[in-house]
């Protein structure tokens, strides 16, 4: 083939590519939201995610396209502004979106005065993490992600009318895997509980109340400031005084300013990801995701 015919053989497969993806039926704004509407869609529908694998939803910038794909979508679901900002003045006036902190069974967590985080039921949302601003990582509660699956086969029956018994079925088997999933967390963070560990992000209140844990620290460094010299003494003073102990990352913080604030001390890291940027989509797709992400936080403790 020559240089030319592949060149617009692959830019017709670019083109159909893209009005594939501005066609879809469900769009999800994050992979998480992705993972469990694909969950209940098994077998019927793939839904889309609008942010590519590892974007953040507190930078990202739609695009012509991402725009096109929000007009076309029959269902939009997203968390709230308090996460997407972005989407929020896009979506306002679409009737196909759906905000998932608005679940009126969903409880939802606060940042206190201290930015801290404290269990309360439905909420308002805010645009920070604030006092009395909502923590918008409501998917990693594995009984949130119940919640939300049990919400979606009812909002997308009137998408597929001839697929009942498979909406309930799916949302019946994935409640399963997460019940399952659940005994296998409890019994291995159970010995666990007692041990160390400071986050980088204040953003894993949901999951820590479902296992049982606490943190010991949050170093609230924002993601586009890096901490000068001082602030890096303090913080190893700090994990000096409680080592040993685990110190959890991000894939946003530098490995550079991690090996910094541990070096020389007895202090594991690790790396979590929330968002589950190398998880692949799929019905299992989110139990896969929370157990790579607790393999990680558990393998670290147990390390102490």
């Amino acid at each position: 083939m020559s240089s030319f015919r592949l060149f617009a053989a692959l830019c017709g497969l670019l083109l159909t590519c893209t009005a594939h993806a501005d066609q879809v039926r469900v769009l999800a704004s994050i992979k998480p939201v992705q993972q469990i509407a694909a969950a209940v869609l098994d077998g019927i529908d793939t839904p889309a995610a609008l942010l590519p694998a590892g974007a953040s939803p507190h930078s990202f910038a739609l695009r012509p396209s991402d725009r096109r794909a929000l007009a076309s979508a029959e269902r939009i679901y997203w968390v709230g502004p308090s996460l997407e900002l972005f989407l929020e003045g896009t979506l306002h006036d679409l009737p196909s979106a759906r905000q998932l902190a608005e679940i009126p069974s969903l409880p939802l967590r606060h940042y206190d005065e201290d930015n801290e985080v404290h269990a309360d039921e439905h909420g308002h949302d805010d645009h920070d993490h604030g006092p009395g601003s909502i923590d918008p990582h409501i998917w990693l509660s594995p009984a949130n992600a119940i919640i939300i699956a049990r919400w979606m086969k009812d909002d997308l029956a009137p998408l597929y009318p001839q697929q009942q018994s498979k909406l309930e079925a799916n949302l019946a088997v994935f409640e399963q895997r997460i019940q399952a999933l659940e005994q296998q967390l409890n019994s291995r963070f159970a010995p666990l509980k007692s041990k160390p560990y400071f986050v980088f992000h204040d953003g894993y209140g949901y999951l820590e109340s479902y296992l049982g844990l606490q943190h010991s620290g949050v170093f609230s460094l924002a993601h586009e400031i890096q901490p000068g010299a001082r602030h890096v003494n303090e913080l190893r003073t700090t994990l000096s005084e409680a080592a040993p102990a685990c110190v959890f990352s991000e894939p946003q913080f530098a490995p550079r300013l991690v090996n910094s604030l541990t070096a020389d001390l007895p202090i594991q890291s690790a790396q979590l990801d929330p968002m589950g940027a190398a998880i692949s989509v799929g019905p299992q797709g989110y139990e896969q995701q929370l157990t790579a992400m607790t393999d990680v936080w558990a393998g670290c403790l147990e390390k102490l």
